[in-house]
């Protein structure tokens, strides 16, 4: 299981547009995804769980990866996060 901390860098969280685009890209993978926020955790592939964290700006979040292909989830995941959503906000 690979377990990461992140912080959102992105201005608008993961609401609307952000949460669709992680939620496509965490659904692509095989291994169960589990995303938190404080002690709820939901499924990273179901669109609602994910908008019913209401997750904004600065918060962290923890995520859980766990199976075949949890590397290259982990990998992918991270890149959007930290990089891919923030840059798109200048």
């Amino acid at each position: 299981m690979k377990i990461a901390e992140v912080k959102l860098l992105n201005k608008s969280g993961l609401h609307a547009r952000p949460a669709a685009r992680f939620v496509q890209l965490v659904s692509k993978f095989k291994s169960t995804i589990e995303v938190c926020k404080k002690e709820k955790c939901v499924n990273a592939k179901n669109i609602l769980q994910v908008l019913s964290l209401g997750i904004d700006f600065g918060d962290v979040i923890i995520l859980k990866i766990n199976g075949e292909d949890e590397e290259q989830a982990y990998n992918e995941i991270l890149n959007l996060l930290l990089k891919v959503l923030p840059e798109e906000d200048r």
